[in-house]
Formats: structure tokens, C-alpha cells, sequence
């Protein structure tokens, strides 16, 4: 279970706690996928002390070891992630291997409550210098530990959380504000709240996010504490911070609905969603910017880095786009759809599941991408740099750059997509009072009740290759109660009967032995964007239900090239099923025009020689750069049709 809100008083539904996918879909091929291959091939990478040293600083933090700390001060969460992911494959040698790592952190943990392996080894004053993430790993140890009572009922793990947050309690709230860095704590400490149902976690959480921002121009927009968090407005900044900012601030709003911080939240919603967010779920456009925008002082701006940009400032090849920023979408996303049901947030959640987050993962299951563009050129005359590369080494050719096994100066982004990969089944369904939530669609199963009767609903779908979805429902006996199934916001319509509540078709009514079918239509479609986006001005993606597809030069005729080609505004479109790699897909071919338009100098005329037809092979972006070296664009340039009168 993901998040337990079944007691939360503005909460509308919770996590289920048995739900299990199956067939060869692209959810359950990523998830199956993860339990097979990333989880266990991660995991010897994060117990290698020659690779990770990630187990192997807890060992000298606990005396068992002699040595010193080896990697970024982060790493700690980097381990509690992956033993979340360990946690919730109920693989009996990774849960063997979990509680031996809870055992290790709990020798690590100072009596005060205090624990942070980097500065335990060196034996200096605890939040003293804000980047040492130290809030950012207690965060994950938090959400690591309720996740890890729920599902093994061994509390050594929430026992150490606990202690951590008592020792947060009793600190000068301004000093722990101040060490708020990627601020993971405003969840684990509200679900520490949640598991043990002490207020005390509750107040905390409240006092800490009081005290995050405000600061004026002492602060900074990178890190979200210009604006008290009840005055921001916009999605500013580093945006993995921010995104595990507005989550926690989305779980303090389940628990209180404390009004301000709601209004808030719901403008940060509509300004991401409006003009920053890139149609694959990217999060973060910038690698490097100066931002104006929390407080809008336009004399006074402020670095930032792995950031949102301006309104609309999406650039393609050079997108950052940090995998953990769309993870963090998700998290901020599904509490958001847990207060409100609205379908809006699962529309989103949808959007990084069958985009974004396959993307980050090869389909070897154990490479993984930091960076996540919309566009990969040959030739590109500047580097792009790869974060989890040490500084000394060059960054590989533009159109080279492929996924990476182990990350040495940043390995955050892998355990993060493994634990999400892990836990694809909880964000399928939700339970409400004697009602069921359908948020996505994949096969499976979910055991329920309805007014005290188990209930077991099996959903049979090969979506996204069709919308042709079945339900069928077991209750014990005849009960009454609720199926609420989500319409897609990109959908023209949903084929079922039944009143529609906040994008949800709610179907209630008696059940037994029951089936329910319905049809959310499929087609093609190219999308356009907002004319603000200057870098794909008069270009369109292609898309099909929720699916982004993308260009590569595997797909291209001999000496064709990205620049080359464009898309006809009555472009024929031809769907067919995917095999091998792109199994559970449907592949797409379009017809497209070859221009003999490219040029090696900065400017150029215009050569008038006739486009050429060719037919080309679109893939979904979530499965791009798995066949080798090359190039790699969402969007193309579209060729308009135009009808002239004759005078």
C-alpha cells in the first residue's frame, strides 16, 4: 500500500492493498520487468561496496567497518529507495536481504534518533550545512519504513523512523527549515503520522512546512522559499524539489484541508500543467537558468538549475527533464486525485507511466537515463552533460548518449524508477467508501469490499493497442456499490452508460456475478502546441490514446536525417501491432515527405526541389534508444495544405 488514507478525513479513496497485474502489457511488461531484472541487478550494485559503497557506509556509520564515506551525501536515500523497491516484491531472498539492511541501519542510528551516514563518519554537527540532504534522506527512510510495517509487520525499520523524527522535534524548527533540500520529509513524516496515529507527526509536518520559505530575497526560487509555501503560485525552480514540495504539501491538505495551501496547490497544478509540462510527463526543462518568478522581481534573479523554466520554455534537444521530477509527478499527482477524484491527476499519472517512466529504463531492465529529451541530434557542437558522470569525464557524442548501468556522482534517478516500477500496481485502483476507483487500464485483479462483502473485480484489457476494456466482478453475495472508471481526458469519448463525476463514469447498482464492457475509441492523432513554444512552432507530435510516438534513424531511409523530414497536414496513418521489444504496443506508419531542405551554414535559400514521399515507422518514446546509436525527435515539422481561389 502506497499511501494509507483510509482514515484521512479529506481523503476520497486509498490505496488498495492486494492488487497484482498481469498479461503483456506495457505496464505489466515494465513491472514484471522490474521484479525480474532492475530490482535484483540493482541491488548488487547498491550492496558492492567497490561500486556504490551505499550498503558499505552504514557499516562504517555503525562501527561494523572501518573506512570512510564514499559517494554524494545523498546516497543513504539512494539505498532506502531500493529497499522499498526490495520491500515490495515479497521476493523472500530481497525481504532476507531488507531485514538484514534494518538491522544494519538500526546499529547505525545515534541514540539521539540522529542518523546520516556521511556526517556520522565525520563526526560534525548534524544540519549545519543545507545541501547535505539530511531531511532528504529521512524522507525515504520515513516512506521506506511505513511501507515496510505495512507489508511485513516487522516495526525495526519504523522504529528508526520514529526516532529520527522525535530527534527533528525537539531541533530549532528554523534549523531544520533551512536543511530543506529535495524535501522528501513533508511525506514520510506525514505517513509516519498515518502508520502510527501519534499528532505529534502531524504537527510537525505542519510546523516544518510553515517554516519553508518566506525568506524573501534571502531565498530562492531553485529551492522553492522565496514565498511562504501558502503564497507560491507557480512551479518554479529545481524541479525535483519542487515536485516533493507540492506532494507534501498534497498529503498536509489530506490530512487537514487546510484551505490556503489547497488554493495554492491548485495554481502550481494549473501553471505546470498549462505551460510547463512536456507532453511526455517531463518535468524540468533547464539544465542551468536564472529565474525571476516566485517573487517577481525582475532586477533580482536566481540560479537554477535542473529546473522549471519560464511559461512555455520547453526546449527539445536540450530538455533536462530529470527522471526523479516525473517520479515526483506522480507522487504529487496521485495524493492531489486521493483528496479530490478528479480525473485531471490521473490523466497525468497515466501520462509518465506509459511515457515518461518506460523511457527511463532500457528494455534491458537495467540501464537508466538521468536526462530525458524529446530530441536527440548528431553533431551537436556543445556538450550535453550526463549528471551521474564524474567531473573529469567527457560526455559522450550528442547522438550517442545511451542509458547507464551504475551513475557514480548521482545514482538518485535508478531507485526511484524501481521502486515506482514496483509499486505500478497501487496506482491502477483505489478504494473508496464501498466504492472502486479504475484509474488506469491494465490486466488484473483487485480484491475489495463492498459494505463488509470481498469483492474481487478482474480487468482484461490489451490497451493501448485497443480500448476494449472488461470487467468482471465476484462479490461474496449480492451487495451494493460503486465502480468509478476513469474517462481520459485525451479520449473523444468513452463507450459506457452511466452519469459522469469529475471525469469518472460511476456505475451503481447491485453486484453479484457481474461483467461489465466498455470502449474508449483509439485513433491517431497530431498534436500542436501553444504558439509560445518557439521551438516547435509549426511542428505536431504523434500520439494514439496515450501514447507519445517519436522518430529514429533506425526507421529512416539510407542518408535521410531528422531535419529532413516533415508531416503532412492529411498525413495517412496506419496502425499495426508491435512485436519483439514494442510487444503490447501498436507501432504506427506514417506518411511522411522527405524536404531537401538542410544546410551546414547558418543560414541558407531555400531549395525549392519538390518533397518526396516516404512511408516511416513512428515507435512510442517510451521505448526509444534500445536499438542502437542515433537520432531522435517527438516533434516534426508539419506541411499545410493550402487551397488557393481561382480568380
Amino acid at each position: 500500500m502506497l499511501t494509507d488514507t483510509g482514515a484521512s478525513a479529506h481523503a476520497r479513496m486509498t490505496s488498495p492493498s492486494a492488487v497484482s497485474l498481469a498479461g503483456d502489457g506495457p505496464l505489466a511488461a515494465l513491472h514484471n520487468r522490474a521484479l525480474a531484472v532492475t530490482i535484483p541487478s540493482m541491488g548488487a550494485i547498491m550492496l558492492d561496496p567497490a561500486t556504490s559503497h551505499a550498503d558499505e557506509n552504514f557499516r562504517v556509520a555503525a562501527g561494523d567497518a572501518p573506512g570512510e564515506h564514499q559517494g554524494p551525501p545523498f546516497m543513504d536515500g539512494d539505498l532506502y529507495k531500493w529497499l522499498e523497491a526490495a520491500v515490495v516484491t515479497k521476493d523472500p531472498g530481497l525481504e532476507a536481504i531488507v531485514a538484514d539492511a534494518a538491522k544494519l541501519i538500526a546499529r547505525a542510528q545515534r541514540a539521539d534518533g540522529y542518523l546520516h551516514t556521511k556526517i556520522q563518519i565525520a563526526g560534525v554537527e548534524p544540519l549545519a550545512i543545507g545541501t547535505d540532504f539530511e531531511t532528504y534522506n529521512f524522507g525515504h527512510l520515513m516512506t521506506l519504513a511505513c511501507i515496510h510495517y505495512r507489508a511485513t509487520g516487522d516495526d525495526t525499520l519504523l522504529g528508526v523512523a520514529t526516532r529520527i523524527a522525535d530527534f527533528l522535534a525537539v531541533q530549532s524548527p528554523e534549523k531544520v527549515a533551512e536543511c530543506n533540500v529535495c524535501p522528501s520529509h513533508y511525506m514520510g513524516v506525514i505517513e509516519l503520522y498515518r502508520v502510527t496515529g501519534e499528532a505529534r507527526y502531524l504537527e510537525l509536518a505542519r510546523t516544518l512546512l510553515d517554516l519553508h520559505g518566506g525568506k524573501g530575497g534571502a531565498g530562492t526560487d531553485d529551492n522553492q522559499d522565496v514565498l511562504a509555501v501558502r503564497d507560491q503560485r507557480r512551479a518554479v525552480g529545481h524541479s525535483v524539489r519542487a515536485n516533493y514540495l507540492y506532494a507534501g504539501m498534497a498529503d498536509y491538505a489530506v490530512e487537514t484541508g487546510d484551505e490556503a495551501i489547497i488554493a495554492a496547490l491548485d495554481d502550481i497544478w494549473d501553471d505546470l500543467t498549462s505551460s510547463k509540462l512536456y507532453v511526455t510527463g517531463g518535468c524540468g526543462a533547464l539544465y542551468d537558468g536564472a529565474s525571476p518568478d516566485a517573487g517577481q522581481d525582475y532586477y533580482s534573479v536566481t540560479k537554477v538549475h535542473q529546473s522549471y523554466g519560464r511559461p512555455y520554455q520547453l526546449p527539445q534537444t536540450t530538455a533536462y527533464n530529470e527522471s526523479c521530477a516525473s517520479l515526483g509527478l506522480v507522487f504529487w499527482a496521485w495524493r492531489m486525485l486521493l483528496r479530490t477524484g478528479d480525473a485531471k491527476y490521473a490523466d497525468e499519472i497515466e501520462r509518465v507511466l506509459f511515457n515518461a517512466l518506460p523511457a527511463m529504463v532500457g528494455y534491458d531492465g537495467q540501464t537508466y537515463f538521468y536526462v530525458n529529451p524529446l530530441r536527440q541530434v548528431r553533431d551537436l557542437t556543445y556538450p550535453l552533460r550526463r549528471p551521474g558522470d564524474p567531473k573529469d569525464v567527457t560526455p559522450p557524442p550528442s547522438d550517442q548518449r545511451e542509458r547507464q548501468e551504475y551513475m557514480q556522482a548521482c545514482f538518485c534517478c535508478p531507485p526511484n524508477i524501481a521502486r515506482v516500477s514496483a509499486e505500478l500496481p497501487y496506482y491502477v485502483y483505489a478504494e473508496g467508501d464501498d466504492e472502486l476507483w479504475i484509474h488506469q487500464f491494465v490486466t488484473s485483479e483487485v480484491r475489495t469490499t463492498f459494505n463488509g462483502v470481498p469483492v474481487t473485480v478482474r480487468q482484461r484489457t490489451d490497451y493501448p493497442v485497443s480500448g476494449d476494456i472488461q470487467l468482471t466482478v465476484e462479490a461474496e453475495r449480492p451487495v451494493h456499490g460503486r465502480l468509478r472508471i476513469r474517462i481520459p481526458g485525451w479520449a473523444d469519448t468513452i463507450e459506457i452508460e452511466g452519469p459522469r463525476d469529475r471525469g469518472y463514469v460511476v456505475l451503481d447498482r447491485e453486484w453479484h456475478r457481474d461483467t461489465v464492457t466498455l470502449k474508449i475509441p483509439l485513433r491517431p492523432r497530431l498534436l500542436t502546441a501553444h504558439h509560445f513554444v518557439e521551438e516547435v512552432t509549426n511542428q505536431v507530435c504523434v500520439v494514439r490514446g496515450p501514447i507519445v510516438y517519436c522518430l529514429e534513424s533506425a526507421d529512416l531511409p539510407d542518408g535521410v536525417g531528422m531535419e529532413d523530414v516533415a508531416i503532412p497536414q492529411d498525413a495517412s496513418i496506419t496502425v499495426t501491432p508491435g512485436s519483439g521489444m514494442f510487444a503490447g504496443h501498436a507501432l504506427l506508419h506514417v506518411d511522411a515527405a522527405i524536404l531537401p531542405c538542410r544546410t551546414q551554414d547558418l543560414y541558407a535559400e531555400l531549395d525549392q526541389t519538390p518533397a518526396r514521399p516516404a512511408t516511416l515507422q513512428f515507435v512510442p518514446y517510451g521505448l526509444w534508444a534500445n536499438r542502437g546509436h542515433g537520432e531522435m525527435t517527438v516533434w516534426l515539422p508539419l506541411i499545410r495544405t493550402v487551397e488557393r481561389s481561382v480568380a
